[in-house]
């Protein structure tokens, strides 16, 4: 399997967890509070990943409020020929959301060791317990 893929329920509706992908701050609350985004299909970003040493950037490929994120995701230095991706979704489950984050692409970055890339990848979304820290961000606003 080429994907990394977790997923959470949050006991709010899509459009209460949607405020945390809506505005620059609110991301930063849950995904890195370095991050600099143009939140709109085609704008920029750019962000420490949750190392604290690796700089990501990509660009929004996609923006569906209340549905979908998708950033292109390419780690700055690590010698990736192509990024790969960030699709976050969105799904009404009877009073709560469930959200799914995947990271793909891993095949297509270009590089020889791009397994050990999917598999560091795999660890961290476990250590670095992003979509724990969503929820916990729309705990403390909603």
């Amino acid at each position: 399997m080429a994907d990394v893929t977790r997923g959470i329920t949050i006991p709010r509706p899509p459009s209460v967890v949607w405020r945390q992908f809506g505005a620059e701050e609110a991301l930063r609350r849950w995904l890195s509070p370095t991050l600099t985004i143009d939140l709109q299909e085609g704008g920029e970003y750019r962000m420490l990943g949750a190392d604290g040493e690796t700089w990501i950037s990509g660009v929004v490929l996609e923006l569906v409020p209340e549905g979908r994120l998708v950033l292109s995701w390419l780690e700055e230095d690590a010698g990736w020929t192509h990024p790969g991706r960030l699709v976050v979704e969105l799904h009404a489950a009877g009073d709560g959301t469930e959200v799914s984050l995947t990271h793909d692409g891993f095949a297509g970055i270009g590089t020889a060791t791009w397994r050990r890339t999917r598999d560091a990848y795999t660890r961290g979304l476990t250590e670095h317990r992003v979509l724990e820290q969503l929820a916990d961000a729309v705990s403390s606003v909603a």
